[in-house]
């Protein structure tokens, strides 16, 4: 792995919208944001070329991309993108949470997809950079934020096969409510067994849209069976729990252990998977990250043996897993109340992000000041 990228740091400039919302136009959206539905006035953009590095670092008017029809990005889909929030506290004042952890993670998807590395520093102040601009956006409701987009396209007009050497960096955001509406229910997930997400030495630790496109068709497979997500296994034996299209798992044991998958370069190295193996070991519970075969999950929950299961990402946060459902079987219980621990972290960490309870590992970056 090489080491953290540095370079020296930008200055951004700024264009300001000629036609921003009203204050009207915007008290209106995020009365009812919904998810990924409604974007911002403004966006942040910076270059790459092989020739100079990352330049004109700027904040400009949300709007359409100009994209030659040769851009690499179209053709052979060399992008990565990131997820994180924006929380405003009691007092006014706009958080985020672990941003160094995307931008590790960008940086990682960028080695894995042959795209140049932008430095932790460029990325935070690429964040704070779009939520100053824009900070009237950020929601104070419940369970409300700011959702914040960073994403990296290959956008060289060339039909060669390699990697670009002109690169566009972008963030985009856009208001997110409450993901629970009318409180936190357990959900039904389906088991895939025909598909899968990601193979040995694929790109299934990097976030790259093209793990989500795989994940599309059998995720229309669940929703014909009635459930929220789909898992998936191991592409080689068919017999290990990965994750599900979006998330990863934890499984809660009636004695108290918890266990989610070990990292195996198919799984995606979630920010909030993190902060929950943290924030469970802090109330001294064992967390074991190792091989989960899905004959155990289905076994465990069936005996009684597994009392909890649970998904976890930045979008939902935690999501309690009632039931899982495959081909010809169903195990648990979908109207069965949410895990006393699945709540229990829930309100946890999203009592730190949102500056309800101390943040105790210094987790916090303030974006407007």
């Amino acid at each position: 792995m090489s080491s953290t990228p540095t370079a020296e740091r930008l200055a951004f400039d700024r264009t300001a919208s000629t036609s921003p919302r009203s204050d009207a136009e915007r008290a209106e959206i995020l009365a009812e944001p919904g998810f990924g539905k409604h974007f911002t006035d403004h966006m942040v953009a910076i270059d790459w070329t092989i020739e100079g590095g990352w330049h004109d670092a700027r904040v400009q008017p949300y709007g359409p991309l100009l994209l030659d029809p040769a851009a690499s990005v179209l053709h052979y889909a060399q992008e990565i993108f990131e997820g994180l929030k924006a929380y405003r506290h009691a007092d006014g004042s706009v958080w985020t949470f672990r941003p160094e952890k995307n931008a590790e993670r960008l940086q990682r998807s960028a080695r894995r997809l042959a795209l140049p590395e932008l430095p932790t520093e460029t990325f935070i102040d690429s964040v704070k950079e779009m939520v100053r601009t824009d900070l009237a956006w950020v929601p104070s409701g419940d369970d409300q934020s700011l959702y914040l987009r960073p994403f990296m396209i290959a956008n060289e007009s060339f039909l060669g096969v390699r990697s670009a050497q002109r690169v566009g960096y972008y963030v985009i955001a856009s208001p997110a409510g409450a993901y629970f509406t009318g409180g936190v229910k357990p959900v039904s997930i389906w088991l895939s067994t025909e598909y899968s997400r990601a193979g040995r030495g694929g790109t299934g630790a990097a976030k790259c849209g093209g793990n989500y496109a795989a994940s599309l068709l059998p995720q229309n497979e669940a929703a014909a069976n009635g459930c929220a997500q789909v898992l998936f296994l191991d592409a080689e034996t068919g017999t290990r729990v990965d994750e599900l299209g979006g998330m990863n798992v934890f499984l809660v044991y009636r004695d108290g252990r918890v266990v989610t998958p070990a990292l195996s370069g198919a799984i995606l190295e979630g920010v909030t998977r993190e902060s929950i193996i943290q924030l469970v070991r802090d109330r001294g519970i064992e967390v074991e990250e190792r091989e989960v075969l899905i004959d155990e999950w289905r076994d465990g929950v069936a005996s009684g043996e597994i009392a909890e299961v649970f998904a976890c990402g930045t979008a939902a946060v935690i999501t309690p897993i009632g039931e899982l459902k495959g081909e010809g079987f169903s195990v648990g219980d979908p109207t069965a109340p949410a895990g006393e621990l699945t709540m229990s972290i829930r309100s946890e960490l999203t009592d730190i992000q949102y500056g309800r309870i101390a943040d105790r590992h210094g987790w916090l970056t303030r974006l407007d000041a």
